[in-house]
């Protein structure tokens, strides 16, 4: 992508009501506008990042046996009453009445309807386990919208929901989620800590929020410093037959809880050096339900008896757009934002340092066509600004890869390429630098 064509609204300074470095960060980077209190519109460098978190959740739930599907963002009110829920979910909760007088709402959930969805069509213990997922906008009518994207009132959210025959088959998608958590948050760079937590409105009483640690988190967490460096389990795993609970045991063991189920006496039982308390994000949060929404709703299967039994449920929540702003919280400095590499909205930005100058322009020329062609996204500045402004924009989009080109350099037949991540900066031919830049997206 050329930046003369592109649409890229940086600000030099942040409105003064971004309290937070995400939310400051995404409107200076030109990656979100406000529309409404708490709403956003993405633009398109924003958007990028967003599609590709959302791609990485999408492959590591489809990895897990989970299955796609999509479900409406407007909700009918006779679902949520069949659960029981309707009434007692408060304001948060946007409700609407259509033409017709019928009772809608805005679904900040889908357990009520996914539950519907599957009482139509499976009948027989024989098609169990499932486990239906689906990426879509949810709205909570948040009391006080703040922090940008992490606590806005509309957000994009992935939210899947296992059913199971009994309680064993239900830990056992537990523990896939679980597990499955593990590898995507690390896929994006992160570091998130599983911890117990409390199951609010949506019930049962086993849940976990995974936690990314960071100075600005809304809240406080305690754990074992060992959870933190624990590496993600990774892909090569038997998700349909494996037992997955000693890697959910090897994490459960140790102690970790969020402020609400935080027990003082047992962390304070903990070596000394072993406590570490911070501030977190909380990036997702799975649950284990039994049959709270299975029962109400008469969402029953065959059992082997050939008696009629009430599913066991879980869901699995990943809120993909917070998900930006924590990256940003844990990964960036005065310059701007610092993008892990696989969520990163271009892999790398081309500055040309004299655009007009046919020899700097001709290199610039090769390094995009030959990037492009290896798969490279390459955001291409090939404006008229100056080269400070350049270095500035680049350094707040936060690309990782930063290839320089200037006419002293390349009449010394190099050009530099600078790492956003650590500040290393290193000239080579053009040659070089275009084959390591190709390597390393192939490898």
């Amino acid at each position: 992508m050329r930046l003369s064509r592109y649409f890229l609204p940086v600000l030099k300074e942040a409105p003064s009501d971004a309290q937070i470095v995400s939310h400051q960060l995404m409107l200076r980077a030109g990656m979100i506008r406000q529309e409404a209190a708490g709403i956003y519109a993405w633009l398109p460098l924003g958007l990028r990042v967003l599609n590709k978190i959302e791609q990485i959740v999408r492959e590591e739930m489809d990895r897990a046996g989970a299955i796609e599907l999509l479900m409406p963002t407007i909700q009918l009110a006779d679902l949520w009453r069949e659960s029981g829920r309707y009434d007692d979910y408060g304001d948060e909760m946007l409700r609407i009445t259509d033409r017709h007088k019928r009772e809608l709402l805005f679904g900040p959930t889908a357990e009520e309807v996914v539950t519907d969805i599957f009482r139509a069509s499976i009948k027989s213990y024989k098609d169990l386990p499932k486990n239906l997922y689906n990426i879509q906008w949810k709205f909570r009518d948040e009391r006080r919208p703040r922090f940008g994207v992490m606590r806005g009132r509309e957000f994009f959210m992935k939210d899947a929901y296992s059913f199971d025959l009994d309680a064993d088959g239900a830990r056992k998608s537990y523990n896939r989620m679980f597990v499955a958590y593990l590898n995507l948050f690390a896929r994006m760079g992160l570091k998130a800590v599983p911890m117990r937590a409390d199951t609010g409105p949506i019930g049962g009483d086993l849940s976990h929020e995974f936690i990314v640690l960071a100075e600005t988190g809304e809240s406080a967490v305690f754990c074992h410093k060992d959870l933190v460096e624990m590496p993600a389990p990774g892909p090569d795993l038997d998700w349909i037959n494996g037992d997955l609970h000693p890697i959910v045991n090897q994490r459960t063991a140790l102690y970790a809880a969020t402020e609400e189920m935080h027990d003082e006496a047992a962390f304070n039982a903990l070596p000394e050096g072993d406590r570490l308390s911070a501030r977190g994000i909380e990036v997702g949060h799975i649950f284990s339900f039994g049959t709270k929404y299975s029962e109400p709703m008469k969402a029953t299967v065959q059992g082997p008896d050939g008696q009629q039994v009430p599913v066991q449920m879980g869901s699995y929540g990943v809120g993909v757009s917070r998900l930006l702003g924590a990256i940003i919280e844990a990964s960036h400095d005065e310059g701007g934002i610092i993008w892990p590499e696989s969520v990163a909205p271009f892999d790398v930005g081309i500055v040309n340092m004299r655009q007009g100058d046919a020899a700097c322009d001709a290199a610039c020329e090769t390094a995009y066509n030959a990037l492009k062609a290896a798969g490279r996204d390459v955001l291409y500045d090939d404006t008229d600004a100056r080269g400070g402004a350049k270095f500035a924009t680049m350094d707040l989009i936060g690309l990782p890869w930063q290839l320089i080109v200037g006419p002293k350099g390349i009449a010394e037949g190099v050009v530099e390429i600078k790492n956003r991540k650590t500040g290393e900066r290193h000239t080579a031919s053009l040659d070089s630098v275009l084959d390591g830049l190709t390597k390393s997206k192939t490898a």
